[in-house]
């Protein structure tokens, strides 16, 4: 309530004028309003219906294990990087390709792995799993 002493006194007004703020409030509601079907980006597809039996063999895995000394094993043979690309690529050929499972010793070095799932990527072979054992209780 605003309240003035007498005509001629200057004192301001003590009250905050609440129309200038419930405008932009409503304002801003119809943007939001508007905006916001537009923010969704899923894309409706209406998917063929077929009915299929589930698939028994299951796709067949490499085992790749990587030592902290550097070593190399392919389904537990020792081999060296240049015959791992080797049979990487005649893996990648196959039909279906192999899964690999990758397991790396706790202190092995990131860039020896990093090299192997580059030789990986770079063969064909794009589904790499990491192999870890279970946490033992304390």
């Amino acid at each position: 309530m605003a309240r003035r002493r007498g005509i001629g006194t200057s004192s301001p007004l003590s009250e905050i004028n609440m129309i200038p703020l419930i405008d932009v409030m409503l304002v801003l509601l119809i943007v939001f309003i508007v905006a916001a079907p537009l923010l969704t980006h899923a894309v409706k597809i209406d998917l063929p219906r077929v009915s299929s039996a589930p698939l028994d063999a299951r796709t067949e895995n490499v085992q790749i294990a990587v030592k902290a000394d550097g070593s190399i094993y392919w389904n537990g043979e020792a081999v060296r990087e240049e015959a791992l690309a080797l049979r990487m690529e005649t893996a990648a050929r196959r039909t279906p390709q192999p899964e690999i499972h990758l397991e790396a010793d706790a202190q092995t070095r990131y860039a020896l792995i990093a090299r192997v799932m580059a030789l990986s990527a770079k063969s064909g072979l794009g589904r790499i799993g990491f192999v870890s054992a279970p946490e033992r209780d304390k």
